[in-house]
């Protein structure tokens, strides 16, 4: 990776990406190999946010990489309630870690710490920003699953807050991937992002229904409306549920049609759709540690 920081998915080009997705698969494919390959590296979590698999999908994968963590905790138990900056929290943390991650519910957070830290800094998920390496990890198994060229996914559901979303389509512009957006009217892409989709040269094929599209998909990415992004409570109400994914819904699918998720889900994706071939999104999540793994082996490798 050609940065020191891992901020957005606009940073990073094809190679960059299959770079990372292949020391995945390698590590994928032999764990052990990659062992102590960091030992007594400490990796700052500062997470402002709740978090399971991101948090212990890092965690994880600096252990299996012979390093250990140190852990702000929750923000409730930490100076943050004291009235302690971001800034200043981070610059302590820096001081005890090789390198951070962090996790903040304000977009732009990741860039702003990342102009006056000196270790790595990769981003977990800034608000409704960028969450890149949820993004290699969904590459990796989009690729193992119906490769990264010549293929057609759908994006559905909260496309405005979602976060994965919008560094997904961003990523998927290094690729020959056809994108279709499926989502209520008031949860659409935002202006900016479909403006910088149209500058990447890609195409924004917009819909409502998702029965549109569905007999054309390879790939369909389903995301949570997002309770906690909606500034009014209202408006969530009279979206919630609209948008679901059942045995029914998937009659008109093809029968090697991808399903995948970032979790967590609420009623997005009905329970009996997991145990069919379709479901993806367990080893979605699964593939957080190789491809967390391959970012932190190779960030840590350059300093």
């Amino acid at each position: 990776m050609r940065d020191d920081h891992l901020i957005d998915t606009k940073q990073l080009a094809r190679e960059d990406i299959e770079a990372v997705l292949d020391r995945a698969a390698e590590i994928d494919a032999d764990p052990s190999a990659f062992a102590d390959r960091h030992a007594g590296k400490l990796l700052g979590l500062l997470f402002y946010e709740p978090s399971t698999r991101t948090k212990m999908s890092f965690e994880t994968a600096i252990k299996r990489l012979g390093g250990d963590i140190v852990d702000m905790g929750s923000v409730e138990s930490s100076s943050v309630k004291k009235g302690e900056t971001l800034a200043d929290t981070t610059r302590v943390i820096e001081g005890y870690a090789d390198a951070l991650v962090l996790r903040h519910p304000s977009q732009g957070a990741a860039k702003m710490v990342g102009d006056f830290v000196d270790v790595p800094l990769l981003n977990a998920g800034d608000g409704a920003g960028h969450h890149p390496t949820q993004t290699l990890l969904d590459l990796y198994t989009i690729r193992e699953n119906a490769g990264l060229d010549d293929i057609t996914i759908g994006i559905m559901g909260d496309l405005k807050y979602g976060r994965t979303v919008h560094s997904l389509a961003h990523a998927l512009t290094n690729f020959d991937v056809r994108q279709h957006f499926i989502s209520p009217g008031s949860l659409q892409l935002p202006r900016s992002v479909r403006y910088d989709l149209h500058e990447a040269g890609a195409s924004v094929r917009e819909h409502t229904d998702i029965e549109d599209v569905l007999p054309n998909l390879d790939v369909l990415y389903v995301t949570r409306i997002q309770r906690e992004r909606f500034p009014d409570e209202n408006e969530y109400r009279e979206i919630a549920g609209e948008y679901r994914i059942d045995m029914e819904t998937l009659e008109n699918a093809t029968d090697d049609l991808t399903i995948m998720h970032p979790l967590p889900r609420v009623d997005e994706i009905a329970p009996e759709v997991d145990d069919t071939e379709y479901a993806t999104y367990f080893e979605q999540a699964h593939n957080g540690v190789p491809v967390r793994m391959a970012i932190l082996d190779s960030l840590l490798e350059e300093q």
